[in-house]
């Protein structure tokens, strides 16, 4: 494995995806961090904001050009949907330069030519590209809560999923406006979410997803209604998530249905409450995660240290 130093830029760096990004990188031990583009906080000190990183790195509102001018070698890309394809069309004018980019966005998650990163389901497909698609984090947790049953659906999975805030980004919304949220659960989206087409693309086999977001800031609750083909014992299902995850130390299989609370602020995800309905054909099962680490910047990180040659979980913390 490669042991070279690397240089990383974030354009879009002043979301909350971004700032987790920036936390990961500073801890990481070969990655510099050469750029942070920001239009909102051009000038000023990433230090002043970001107190993990101690170097005298100011946020920069580069051009599309300017970011291809830095000559990084690797470009993550922390942009709202439809935003990503001006930045990557500027990198290959520039010529003779050809970073690892990683787009955060919805952009490319449907472009064959792109590797679709959820590391615990398709590393296996990487083949080396230097364009990485990181999943969505309501896409990410369906999927981790089903592909172990995958070949033993009678149907499409129902998927109620609930977000803290931070999913909705930092453009003000009634999505993201603590007030409107207070002792609420705001319903959006019911059919045809853009995470709903995703997993049913990359998993191959058609979900239904209903997303809602809380007055939490962050972590992802996904419960998932599964019918299956067979009757099934609940240890007999249980061994099925425990085999499939075995290898995988970001994912833990337990018992009891997992708190979002429990997961906030960790690189992981809990997959538990398994339970069965009479008949045993059909089971509920509930995922959490943390939708700007592992829905987001953690997973980046697996990315761009995969796509680097690097040990997988290279700084991430063991947590």
């Amino acid at each position: 494995m490669s042991k070279e130093n690397k240089t990383i830029g974030i354009v879009g760096a002043r979301g909350h995806t971004g700032a987790e990004l920036i936390k990961l990188i500073a801890r990481h031990p070969q990655l510099e961090l050469a750029f942070v583009s920001s239009r909102e906080l051009d000038g000023q000190r990433l230090a002043d904001h970001n107190p993990e990183y101690r170097g005298e790195l100011r946020y920069e509102n580069l051009s599309h050009e300017d970011v291809a001018a830095k000559r990084a070698d690797v470009v993550v890309l922390a942009l709202p949907n439809g935003k990503a394809a001006d930045v990557v069309k500027a990198i290959d004018a520039a010529g003779g330069y050809d970073p690892v980019i990683v787009d955060l966005s919805a952009d490319y998650r449907f472009d064959g030519a792109w590797y679709y990163g959820l590391p615990e389901l398709t590393r296996d497909a990487y083949r080396g590209q230097r364009r990485i698609s990181n999943p969505g984090c309501y896409a990410t947790a369906m999927q981790l809560a089903i592909a172990p049953l995958k070949d033993l659906l009678a149907g499409p999975p129902a998927c109620f999923g609930v977000s803290g805030y931070s999913g909705a980004g930092t453009t003000p919304s009634d999505k993201n406006d603590p007030a409107k949220l207070h002792g609420n659960l705001m319903p959006y989206s019911l059919v045809n979410h853009m995470h709903e087409r995703e997993v049913t693309r990359h998993l191959g086999v058609p979900v239904e997803f209903m997303p809602h977001v809380a007055p939490h800031f962050r972590g992802i609750t996904m419960t998932v209604n599964l019918w299956l083909t067979q009757a099934l014992t609940v240890d007999a299902i249980k061994r099925k998530y425990v085999e499939k995850y075995r290898n995988e130390p970001l994912i833990e299989v337990i018992d009891d249905a997992p708190w979002v609370s429990h997961i906030a602020n960790r690189h992981g995800v809990q997959i538990g409450g398994f339970t069965l309905a009479p008949g045993g054909k059909r089971v509920v099962v509930v995922a959490t995660l943390d939708n700007l680490l592992k829905g987001a910047a953690t997973q980046a990180m697996q990315n761009i240290n995969l796509a680097l040659g690097w040990p997988e979980l290279e700084g991430i913390p063991n947590d």
